[in-house]
């Protein structure tokens, strides 16, 4: 089998690796790195589990090859808070019950984020849109959607897009 040598920037961290070329990414981040805050679901890129940011993109790590990301940046879920600090995004699934089994929670996490960055005050209807490629099978979404929301605002400084309120009690338009 062929072997290729490459190199991942993982939260921050240069690492070198030999793969093999048929080794998918998902593969190299839990079993060679071991960052296994990301799941391995359906491997079929149907679940989302799986996803990091790479590149500042939410990719399935599950459809890439681990050669095809040799000298990219990649974020996981280890990688979202600082200094033993939640993330927003981190924050809001645990304020919003926003997860049960936790098995889909990186995964929307580094989902949420992706859009977030995209667009920091999504409506409920963009958040369900942009989570549309991760699935859960526990909450029913609608805590999910609340975490987001909750981060978005957290990240906003409280304003959200379906005029709600922010925390002071006054009106966020």
């Amino acid at each position: 089998m062929t072997t290729h040598d490459i190199t991942l920037t993982v939260n921050g961290t240069e690492h070198d690796l030999t793969v093999e070329a048929r080794t998918l990414l998902v593969h190299a981040l839990r079993d060679e790195l071991g960052y296994t805050g990301t799941n391995i679901g359906c491997e079929s890129s149907l679940c989302g589990a799986c996803t990091v940011r790479l590149d500042g993109d939410a990719v399935k790590s599950c459809t890439a090859l681990a050669v095809q990301a040799d000298g990219a940046d990649i974020e996981t879920v280890e990688g979202l808070g600082e200094d033993g600090e939640f993330h927003p995004i981190q924050e809001g699934f645990q304020e919003e019950h926003g997860l049960q089994c936790g098995y889909c929670t990186p995964g929307m996490m580094l989902t949420a984020n992706d859009l977030l960055e995209d667009n920091p005050n999504p409506t409920r209807e963009e958040i369900r849109e942009g989570l549309e490629g991760n699935l859960c099978r526990c909450t029913g979404y609608q805590n999910i959607v609340n975490a987001v929301e909750h981060a978005a605002e957290e990240m906003s400084g409280g304003a959200v897009a379906d005029g709600g309120e922010i925390e002071d009690g006054g009106d966020a338009e």
